[in-house]
């Protein structure tokens, strides 16, 4: 008999699975949340006791900021955003490519209890707008470049990087400024709750267009301690190298909050490029390296021109998220870099980052694993049919209950209640079993987001772009399968009557439009496209035939 939170509990020890509820609980040691609810996620990161002394760097410039220095950028940004009559529960807009100052902002917004929304520097002026029409944003932090993407807004800004450039727009402050500025005395500190709104980021949810994701104080509370624990970081601090976007949630609970509460230190690269941060890895002796499963692949294929090159020798531990690995990647890094373990995680930005994970080479050596459930965390495996739990070694859809999981999406109460049941239940849209010693695998995806270098691409939104050109009367965007960038959307295409629209112009019309990881990169003409009798499109047969031809 095990005891989950004073409920005495037929557990399985081996598979964490109960038969009499049919849920699967954590083989992992739970994870003990603060008893204050009057407690921000900066208050709870900035208090935590290490000894570290350099908390980022930045791997271009070499430029430092020490512990004392972000504590103290931290309470002054927060103070001056204060001073502009920023208060408790709105929402700042931060659009930047990856930087030491990123965190700084981050931690101070959710230091007053504003909330922090993050969106990904290569989207497009339309796809930025849609997302501030949203989430009504009352002040921008972007680079002097970035500055056009966000100009229509008419959002007031503060620089990130430099002094006010000649513009139309109104920017009201840099971050120098603001991060130079003594602290007032007198500033009225509103009380924020660990229940309240942390962060607001943009996912493609379970289903259709990009909705903005609750997450708390709490769930980020929950997750730095996940994090923590999954890197043994309570024994002493590491080096870590910053490839992976900070405005995506593996990168926002990493490397902007929770790394900074075990006195780690972070070397950030602006934007990746292999020779960079193998440099990086050489010259600051970093020990650990998150990434997604193309930078892992092209380490494999580099190997044998990087001998010799960079000494790798403090590096021991690489971390892949966003995708699954296959066996073959698993093989050829550990043969090419024998004394690096590789762990993987798995996660939604719905459930704050990680879910589930392996923590050691011979949990990751189970190939094909996302690994053992997150501590403190719950799950259930659903039939999409029946709506029935089943136990051990059966598919379903993998549902997730635990600290990490989300408040909601904002300001949409129908698409929290098809992701979030009454009970706290979070749908993750993934098909999954369990295995016997308590491992989920991820077989298929039930909300058919197509996965390119780890961003989430949803094919709805592309079939809506194409059905706007005039020569175009149905298409269908599919997953194709690519070893260097996991998946890109291919299109199907019908045109309309007498048209010869080229596969050219069907790809430069999206491709003038959408992010560059959206592009579609292979179309197919087709007479019709295969839908069920409610009109849903039938992907999984338009899969089959593209891949019929691999």
């Amino acid at each position: 008999m095990a005891d989950y939170g004073g409920h005495n509990l037929e557990v399985d020890p081996r598979s964490g699975f109960c038969k009499s509820t049919k849920i699967f609980h954590s083989k992992r040691r739970p994870i003990p949340l603060p008893p204050n609810q009057s407690l921000d996620a900066t208050t709870f990161i900035s208090s935590r006791p290490h000894n570290g002394k350099i908390a980022l760097i930045d791997a271009t410039t070499g430029q430092q900021i020490t512990y004392s220095h972000l504590w103290n950028s931290v309470d002054a940004v927060a103070s001056s955003l204060s001073d502009m009559g920023i208060r408790k529960g709105h929402v700042i807009l931060l659009l930047s490519p990856n930087s030491i100052y990123f965190p700084i902002i981050c931690l101070a917004v959710m230091s007053i209890g504003a909330v922090i929304t993050t969106t990904n520097p290569l989207n497009t002026p339309q796809e930025i707008a849609k997302q501030i029409a949203d989430s009504k944003p009352i002040l921008a932090f972007t680079t002097q470049q970035l500055i056009p993407k966000i100009a229509a807004s008419k959002l007031p800004i503060v620089i990130i990087d430099g002094q006010v450039p000649k513009s139309p727009v109104k920017i009201v402050s840099t971050l120098s400024e603001m991060m130079r500025e003594k602290p007032s005395e007198s500033r009225i500190k509103e009380r924020v709750e660990q229940n309240d709104t942390a962060t607001l980021l943009y996912s493609s949810g379970t289903t259709g267009a990009s909705k903005g994701v609750v997450s708390s104080h709490k769930n980020l509370i929950a997750m730095v301690q996940v994090v923590v624990t999954r890197f043994k970081l309570s024994e002493g601090e590491g080096t870590f190298i910053c490839t992976v976007p900070m405005f995506h949630i593996y990168g926002l609970v990493a490397f902007a909050t929770g790394l900074l509460s075990s006195g780690s230190t972070i070397v950030v690269l602006s934007k990746f490029e292999i020779h960079e941060m193998l440099s990086a890895i050489d010259k600051y002796k970093a020990t650990y390296l998150p990434l997604v499963p193309p930078i892992l692949v092209a380490l494999v294929n580099a190997a044998d021109q990087i001998k010799g090159k960079y000494d790798l020798g403090s590096l021991h531990t690489a971390l892949s998220g966003g995708a699954p690995l296959g066996k073959e990647v698993i093989e050829g890094f550990v043969e090419k870099y024998p004394n690096v373990a590789i762990l993987q995680g798995y996660g939604l930005t719905e459930s704050t980052g990680i879910g589930a994970s392996t923590d050691s080479l011979e949990e990751s050596r189970r190939y094909g694993t996302a690994g053992l459930l997150s501590p403190s965390t719950e799950g259930m495996i659903i039939d999409p049919e029946t709506g029935e739990a089943l136990p051990v070694n059966r598919t379903g859809e993998l549902w997730l209950r635990g600290p990490t999981v989300m408040k909601g999406y904002f300001g949409n109460t129908e698409a929290t209640t098809s992701t979030l049941d009454s009970e706290g239940w979070l749908r993750t849209g993934d098909l999954c079993y369990i295995d016997e010693d308590g491992f989920i695998f991820v077989v298929d995806r039930l909300k058919e987001l197509i996965k390119y270098k780890g961003y989430q691409v949803p094919p709805a939104e592309l079939e809506a772009l194409l059905l706007t050109h005039p020569n175009i009367s149905d298409a269908a965007v599919i997953p194709y399968p690519d070893k260097e960038v996991g998946q890109y959307p291919m299109a199907y295409v019908v045109r309309k009557g007498g048209s010869d629209i080229s596969h050219e112009d069907v790809m430069q019309f999206v491709a003038k439009q959408v992010a560059p990881y959206k592009r579609i990169r292979r179309v197919a003409f087709v007479g019709s496209i295969p839908k069920n009798p409610s009109g849903k499109i039938l992907r999984k047969d338009l899969i089959k035939l593209a891949t019929s031809k691999l």
